[in-house]
């Protein structure tokens, strides 16, 4: 039996893999500010069900939610950081106080939720850390900057801890969705800037509204994706960061073949910067 301990499970991913992980027996500390729609959604879950009421962004309720799965539990296997926000804007429209706002919840919320738990995992030299990124963690958009700049910093973390954990018997991994049919898109979950430039409306504006003509309508299967999230704990080695999706293949891969043509591109002035070389001029 493994233990899952999930942030954000009230609803989108976070509901459908605590879904996913009781109906295979496992149990699970589902934690969400309002934990009263998880007990609504599993009323048969019994015992090995936890629901915990976490703001990510408030440290004494993590600590009390941690505190609850090991007093119930005795451990945590699994950590899946879900809890996150979308925010959509140019990054000049953007301001300081809605920036704040979405890197408190998905930057320094996941931070504080993984310092709370990776002590247990030490202490039983196992355990794996889900954090639940974006393809826009890999490329970012227009219209979506401060949101993707978010999921950069959870990718950089993900990454380290990849290395940093894996002596110790701990594995991470960052998942990287496309659009998938959540409530992701809902104004529950995607706050739009307040300020709006005519200048933008080709490419924020247009993302804008590709947020509310997609909404409920994005391919991503959800409930898919939940199982392979929770098929994750039984695997021996994990790949450092997994796409969810079509669209997230795709956009990740033309981005490498960007970046591989720019390098090459670029490669004689990037590398002339050492000492004793020569630059060359890019023909």
């Amino acid at each position: 039996m493994t233990v899952w301990f999930i942030t954000g499970a009230s609803r989108g991913f976070g509901l459908e893999i605590t879904r996913e992980a009781l109906s295979r027996g496992d149990s699970v500390v589902a934690t969400a500010r309002s934990p009263q729609p998880v007990l609504d959604a599993f009323p048969d879950g019994g015992d090995r069900l936890l629901a915990v009421g976490l703001d990510v962004s408030v440290p004494a309720q993590i600590s009390a939610a941690v505190d609850a799965a090991i007093e119930r539990f005795g451990r945590i296997d699994v950590l899946v950081n879900n809890a996150g926000r979308g925010l959509v804007g140019a990054v000049e429209e953007t301001s300081d106080a809605e920036a704040r706002a979405i890197f408190d919840v998905n930057v320094f919320g996941l931070l504080a939720v993984t310092r709370a738990v990776l002590p247990h995992m030490r202490a039983a030299r196992s355990g794996l850390v889900v954090n639940l990124s974006s393809v826009g963690g890999f490329v970012a958009w227009p219209g979506w900057g401060v949101y993707a700049a978010t999921k950069f910093a959870v990718e950089a973390l993900s990454e380290a801890m990849t290395h940093e954990l894996a002596p110790l018997g701990i594995k991470s991994v960052a998942i990287e969705p496309g659009p998938f049919r959540t409530n992701f898109l809902d104004g529950s979950s995607l706050s739009v800037v307040q300020t709006q430039v005519d200048d933008y409306a080709a490419t924020a504006g247009a993302a804008r509204s590709w947020a509310t003509d997609t909404n409920y309508g994005q391919d991503g299967d959800p409930v898919k994706a939940a199982k392979v999230i929770v098929d994750l704990a039984g695997y021996d080695e994990l790949p450092e960061r997994i796409q969810l999706g079509a669209n997230a293949v795709s956009d990740v891969a033309a981005k490498l073949e960007r970046t591989a043509s720019d390098q090459e591109q670029w490669r004689s002035i990037s590398l002339s910067t050492d000492y004793g070389t020569v630059t060359k001029p890019i023909r």
